[in-house]
């Protein structure tokens, strides 16, 4: 088992690509870790991190959780205290880029993550399923 991790600092409204296709797509990824830290400590955000198997068409301020795409999702709140909450759908295996999206509705703060993902090792029908689910957006 090894792991992969990646960091970042998320502007508000923004989608960041994360790069994990390889060539034969034997090689598949769990998540292990989905994490939230202010950029600043200001009283006045509140930020929804949503992490995708596919490219959204704009980050928005909802999470469905009936879509076979989203993969992970976080929220955090700040007022006189923070509060986060993090939902990872830890039993999906995929084996593509994924995109993580960030948006603050009360006001245009940034955002830090940090995700570590599992490697798992793929035998080729459990890579072409995965391909498959990435390629079609749907379970």
């Amino acid at each position: 088992m090894s792991i992969k991790t990646f960091r970042g600092q998320l502007a508000d409204g923004q989608i960041l690509p994360i790069r994990l296709s390889t060539n034969n797509g034997l090689t598949g990824y769990k998540i292990k870790k989905f994490e939230l830290f202010p950029a600043q400590q200001d009283s006045t955000k509140d930020s929804l991190v949503c992490l995708h198997s596919t490219k959204p068409d704009s980050a928005t301020t909802s999470a469905n959780f009936d879509s076979p795409t989203l993969l992970a999702a976080a929220v955090l709140f700040n007022g006189t205290y923070e509060v986060q909450n993090i939902v990872v759908f830890d039993n999906v295996k995929f084996n593509q880029d994924v995109f993580v999206t960030h948006v603050d509705s009360i006001g245009s703060n940034a955002m830090n993550f940090y995700l570590e993902l599992e490697r798992v090792k793929l035998n080729l029908d459990e890579a072409t399923v995965a391909t498959l689910k990435d390629m079609r957006g749907r379970e």
